[in-house]
C-alpha cells in the first residue's frame, strides 16, 4: 500500500520506505498515487522526500530526511557524494551493491528482454571497493577553476580534490592538474582530460566538446598495460576498461571455452578480446570504427606474434550489408558500447548464425533489448556472469554466452 502524504508537515513532502533498487540505481517506493523514483537510497529506507519532477504517474524525488535508515545503509566516505554524478551507490554496503545490481540484470532481462526463466548466475566482487579506477574523464571549467567530475543531472562541474575511487596514480595525476589550473597553465579551450593509467606510465589527453582537438603536449602519450600476460599498447583517447583488477577473469569468462577455426569480434578497440581469441583461432576477424584504436590492435597483435587476424576499420553497422559475404563463423563476440548493438547489427549477427555467441554488455537494459532479438531467431542462454567493475555506482557488466538452437557446438 501507498504511503500516505504527511499532511502535518507539508503538503509537498512525503513519507515513503524504499522497496528495492530498480535498473538505473534508483530506489522505488509509492506515493501520492504515483509510483516514486528515489535518489541515493537504500531498500528498506523509511524517508521524507519532495518530488523534483513529475511525468505522468511516476514522480523523480530527493531525499529530505532519513526517518529510520535501512540495515543496508552506510555512511558515505566522499565528501563530494550527493553532489557529485560519478557515483550513486556509496549509501550501501557492499553486498547490498553486488545484490542490487543482480536483481537490476534479473529486472532488464525479464521486463525489457522477455525472458521468463533467468537462468542463475553470480556476480564476481571487485578486489578492491575503492581506489580501482585506472581511467577517467575530468570536467574542466576554465572560467570557474573547477576540475572534477559533472554533478548529478547537470552540466555543471563539482571540484573535486580527491576522488575514492581513482587508483593512486590517477589521483596524483588529478593534483597535478588541479596545480596546474591553480597556476592558469591549463589550456584555456579545453572542457575536460581524458586519463588512463598504464603499467608504468599516464596517458593525458584534453578536448574540447565531444571530440579531442587539443591536448597537452603534442601528442596523447602511448603507454602499456599488462592483462593476462597480454601487453596492450594504447592511450587516453582509447576504450579501455576501468578496473584493471577484474579484467583477467572478465576475457575467461567472454571467452569460455570457445576455440575452432574462425570467429568475429565486434567493437573490437584495441584488442582486449581480440589478442586471446587469435590464438584460440585459427582466423579471427576484429570490427572497430575507430582508426585509432584499430591501428593499436594491429600493433598489439603484431607485438603478440599474431598473424592470424584481420583487423578491418569499418562501421560495425554495415556488418548487416556484408553478413552474407563472411565465411561461416564459429564463434562471435561484441563487446557494444553504452547504447547496445544496433539494430542492424543484431540482423546482421541473426544472418551469420555463428553457433556461438558471447554478449558483453556495461548496460543491463541494452543487453536486454539485444538478447530478446537475438533469441526469437532461434538463440538460447547457456549461461550468464556478471562483474562488479564498477563498485559505488548502479553500473555492472554482464556476459552471456548463447547458442544456435539444435547446433551441436
Amino acid at each position: 500500500m501507498p504511503d500516505k502524504i504527511d499532511q502535518q508537515r507539508s503538503p509537498h513532502f512525503f513519507e515513503v520506505t524504499i522497496e528495492r533498487i530498480l535498473p538505473g540505481g534508483r530506489g522505488i517506493a509509492h506515493a501520492d498515487g504515483r509510483t516514486v523514483l528515489v535518489a541515493l537510497a537504500a531498500p528498506g529506507d523509511r524517508l521524507r522526500i519532495r518530488f523534483d519532477r513529475v511525468k505522468g504517474s511516476v514522480a523523480f524525488a530527493s531525499i529530505v530526511e532519513i526517518i529510520e535508515p535501512s540495515p543496508q545503509r552506510v555512511e558515505p566516505p566522499c565528501p563530494y557524494f550527493g553532489r557529485c554524478g560519478g557515483c550513486d551507490f556509496q549509501q550501501l554496503n557492499y553486498q547490498a551493491q553486488l545484490d542490487a545490481k543482480v536483481e537490476i540484470i534479473r529486472d532488464c532481462l525479464r521486463r525489457l528482454g522477455g525472458i521468463e526463466n533467468v537462468p542463475e548466475f553470480e556476480i564476481t566482487s571487485a578486489p578492491q571497493e575503492w581506489h580501482y579506477r585506472a581511467r577517467a574523464q575530468w570536467q574542466y571549467d576554465a572560467v570557474l577553476k573547477r576540475l572534477g567530475y559533472f554533478e548529478a543531472n547537470s552540466q555543471r562541474v563539482c571540484d573535486v580534490a580527491e576522488c575514492a575511487v581513482l587508483t593512486p596514480e590517477l589521483q596524483s595525476e588529478l593534483e597535478r592538474l588541479r596545480r596546474k589550473m591553480s597556476d592558469d597553465d591549463l589550456p584555456e579551450d579545453a572542457r575536460y582530460f581524458r586519463v588512463i593509467a598504464g603499467d608504468k606510465e599516464i596517458s593525458v589527453a584534453s578536448g574540447r566538446g565531444t571530440g579531442p582537438t587539443v591536448r597537452e603536449g603534442a601528442e596523447a602519450r602511448d603507454v602499456k598495460r599488462t592483462i593476462g600476460g597480454e601487453t596492450y599498447r594504447l592511450n587516453a583517447e582509447s576504450f579501455f576498461q576501468t578496473n584493471i583488477d577484474l579484467l583477467p577473469q572478465l576475457i575467461d569468462a567472454a571467452l569460455g571455452d570457445a576455440h575452432g577455426n574462425s570467429a568475429i569480434e565486434l567493437y573490437s578497440g584495441v584488442g582486449l578480446f581480440t589478442v586471446p581469441l587469435a590464438r584460440r583461432f585459427k582466423r579471427v576477424i576484429a570490427i572497430e570504427d575507430d582508426a585509432d584504436a584499430t591501428q593499436f590492435a594491429r600493433e598489439n597483435l603484431a607485438n603478440a606474434v599474431l598473424q592470424n587476424t584481420e583487423v578491418v576499420n569499418a562501421d560495425v553497422g554495415e556488418l548487416d550489408e556484408n553478413a552474407d559475404a563472411l565465411e561461416a563463423i564459429d564463434f562471435l563476440l561484441l563487446d557494444p558500447p553504452r547504447t547496445g548493438a544496433e539494430s542492424r547489427v543484431i540482423f546482421g549477427i541473426i544472418k551469420m548464425k555463428p553457433q556461438r555467441i558471447s554478449y558483453v554488455s556495461c548496460d543491463p537494459a541494452t543487453l536486454a533489448r539485444d538478447l530478446k532479438k537475438l533469441i526469437a531467431r532461434g538463440y538460447s542462454i547457456q549461461s550468464m556472469r556478471a562483474f562488479d567493475m564498477f563498485p559505488q555506482t548502479h553500473h555492472v557488466e554482464t556476459v552471456v554466452h548463447l547458442s544456435i538452437k539444435n547446433n551441436t557446438t
